[in-house]
């Protein structure tokens, strides 16, 4: 939007008597916000009927309508923009119902809480053959990471309501068009995990916790560490040093050496490298790091004191050095799990705000739902638009080849048109 400012027509002359003559322009950009607004889109549809034979002459009846293009919800005022902004304003922004339906009154809207969340576990659950095809996808590929943080879900089956419940999150399929798989259970057992990887085969990156231990059994699967928790416990041996002592501590010399790892995966990436490049590059300089922080690990093993905390953070890398040094095989696998953990961050930050799932089925629907926006996220897509775009055309998807021309990995984000003035009829 453009808005000019002139001078006054007579201080355009000048006091000698000639008119004064533009020169230029001199453009100051300002932001300005307009509220979200409601419309109501009425769906007028044309009837028909023949005044002579009244319809007896037809097989489709005496009176023809034009029939109501297909919906997520049928028989519902809600369109595909409005469960999409409902659906980002709770899993991207952690803006609960109950002040999204606040949020509506001032719009001059009365939708209650008790609505949205009918009309979001309805979306879910059509949603679900896409997901499905999220986890087929992620296990007919070669590297995959995992990681799992815990939830509060009411009414759970012979549970108390504040036993723990887990989000699983798996993230797989080519790194250049990643897919991201979250799934409710009430157990943070190995089992679960087995169970999300199916028949998967080849490299699964995750943290220490020992859950994941189930798969050193598996032949056809290979764990691999995260160098971003080992630093995190040398980070917590340096903070709690005093400044003076910080200096050339085993904590410091550990950190530098990875700080010098991360260095390399930045060259890296900045530099365009293709995988076959990468690997090369940790097997040629990334490996002597690493050779140098596992001499000095074994060198105070034994002389510190297992059960301070320097001794936990050396006893902790150690036990993860076999799986560490599998990164430095293959390119295709990144250095931490931090994709994984920023994938699953807005679950806990939206954890603070609504506090609990009322209901299992509230679980799955925010599973599935999480697994639609992140896998959009990490593909380039805007939530908003690519939901309003799924959304209108989801309900004339007919099979699996029209499902997955839907999927946000085999869509590229300028693809998705701009979100219609008109809805799709």
């Amino acid at each position: 939007m453009e808005v000019e400012h002139d001078i006054p027509e007579e201080e355009k002359l000048c006091p000698c008597g000639t008119h004064k003559k533009c020169m230029g322009q001199e453009v100051t950009e300002k932001l300005d916000v307009i509220p979200a607004q409601v419309r109501v889109i009425k769906n007028i549809r044309f009837k028909y009927a023949c005044p002579k034979c009244e319809g007896t002459e037809s097989e489709e009846g005496a009176v023809q309508i034009a029939p109501m293009p297909p919906q997520m919800i049928n028989q519902s005022i809600a369109t595909a923009g409005l469960l999409a902004f409902i659906i980002v304003s709770k899993f991207v922004d952690a803006l609960p119902l109950y002040r999204q339906e606040k949020q509506f009154q001032r719009y001059g809207v009365e939708i209650s809480r008790a609505t949205m969340a009918s009309w979001i576990k309805q979306v879910a659950k059509a949603c679900e053959c896409l997901v499905e095809l999220f986890l087929q996808d992620i296990r007919s590929g070669s590297v995959a990471a995992m990681d799992e943080t815990p939830i509060q879900v009411l009414k759970e089956s012979g549970r108390k309501n504040t036993q723990k419940s887990y989000m699983w999150l798996i993230r797989g399929g080519p790194p250049e068009n990643p897919i991201l798989y979250f799934k409710y259970s009430c157990s943070r057992a190995a089992e679960v995990a087995k169970e999300l990887l199916g028949d998967f085969k080849g490299y699964l990156q995750t943290d220490g916790y020992s859950g994941y231990s189930i798969f050193e059994r598996f032949k056809n699967i290979t764990l691999v560490g995260c160098m971003a928790h080992i630093r995190r416990k040398f980070m917590e041996v340096f903070k709690s040093l005093k400044k003076i002592k910080r200096k050339s501590s085993i904590a410091e010399t550990v950190l530098e050496h990875i700080k010098k790892l991360y260095k390399l995966e930045k060259y890296a990436q900045e530099q365009g490298y293709t995988y076959e490049q990468i690997q090369d590059l940790r097997q040629q300089e990334a490996k002597p790091i690493m050779d140098e922080i596992k001499s000095i690990l074994d060198e105070y093993e034994k002389k510190v004191p297992s059960r301070s905390t320097l001794g936990k953070a050396i006893t902790y890398a150690l036990n993860q050095w076999d799986r560490m040094l599998v990164y430095l095989e293959d390119g295709r696998i990144k250095i931490d799990n931090n994709l994984v953990e920023n994938s699953i961050r807005p679950l806990a930050l939206g954890r603070k705000n609504w506090l609990f799932c009322g209901h299992p089925n509230g679980a799955i629907a925010s599973a599935t739902l999480m697994s639609l926006i992140e896998t959009a996220k990490a593909n380039g897509h805007e939530p908003y638009k690519f939901l309003r775009y799924l959304f209108e055309e989801l309900p004339y998807a007919q099979n699996e080849e029209d499902l997955r021309k839907l999927l946000p990995y085999n869509i590229d984000p300028q693809d998705v048109p701009e979100p219609n003035m008109v809805p799709k009829t």
